[in-house]
């Protein structure tokens, strides 16, 4: 790509570092700093806010608000056990934020096929690109838990630290980023690995690593949604009992096609 044309990624990216950093810390604490850990604070600070307002207004709303609606009061999880999960993703951030730190400064070098603005290449092929990049990061994903799963030393190195909440009550929202640091970049790895094989728009790749905070909390909720063909909490609350059902991410096409989907209407008709 022509120099010029990289320099919007630069600016784009700078202008987020302005945004957040320039707000929430004094300028001589960051603006010396070189424009790759300036990416990395920013992203750092932005996912720490993120996953914590994000998961306490999720477990407010459900366990508090609402308690008793969506989620029985023997199920709902202790204080202790999200704050161990809490905990465990906190560890975990800083590790997390040198993905999109690493995808942002491979952007800027032009080594992916990222493209700047939607009208670069306009929004018909923008939204059909946005659909494989999608199917990719879908396939992807699904291969990678599955064989954090089947692989022995990667589940019990790796994968079993998130694995301990395997019942409806040690689950919350704030499970969806207790990992294991190397467990969680890799599941987000394929993410990255679509940037160089399908066209895609920066800032839409920027805005779905960051939203994957929310949807994990979203899958860990334990509240079936019945929005099918959508790979919702009901289907991931199954694959925290069993181990080896439901490993897809956001649809259930992966696991249909595989054998490896197990669906809670089926489950519910088993109970009764």
């Amino acid at each position: 790509m022509a120099e010029e044309y990289l320099q919007q990624f630069v600016e784009e990216t700078t202008w987020y570092n302005d945004i957040l950093l320039g707000n929430l810390l004094p300028t001589n604490l960051w603006d010396p700093l070189p424009h790759v850990l300036q990416t990395w604070l920013r992203n750092y600070i932005a996912g720490t806010l993120l996953y914590l307002i994000s998961g306490f207004l999720w477990c407010f709303y459900i366990y508090y608000l609402k308690r008793n609606v969506y989620v029985h009061k023997d199920a709902i999880p202790t204080n202790k056990a999200m704050l161990l999960q809490i905990y465990v993703a906190m560890k975990a951030m800083p590790w997390y934020c040198a993905l999109p730190t690493l995808s942002e400064y491979m952007v800027e070098n032009g080594w992916t096929k990222c493209y700047a603005r939607i009208s670069d290449v306009g929004w018909l092929p923008y939204v059909v690109y946005l659909f494989i990049y999608l199917a990719v990061v879908e396939f992807g994903i699904y291969w990678m838990h599955r064989e954090l799963h089947d692989i022995k030393p990667l589940y019990k190195y790796l994968h079993a630290t998130h694995h301990i909440y395997n019942k409806q009550n040690t689950l919350s929202p704030f499970a969806g980023l207790a990992f294991h640091p190397l467990d969680g970049i890799l599941q987000a790895v394929p993410h990255v690995i679509a940037l160089f094989l399908v066209p895609t728009h920066f800032t839409t790749h920027v805005g779905l690593l960051f939203l994957e905070a929310v949807w994990t909390a979203n899958i860990h909720d334990c509240i079936h949604g019945k929005l099918w063909p959508v790979m919702g909490a009901g289907y991931h609350t199954i694959h925290h009992t069993t181990y080896r059902h439901n490993y897809g991410h956001y649809t259930i096409w992966m696991d249909w096609m595989l054998g490896t989907l197990r669906d809670p209407e089926d489950e519910g008709k088993k109970v009764m």
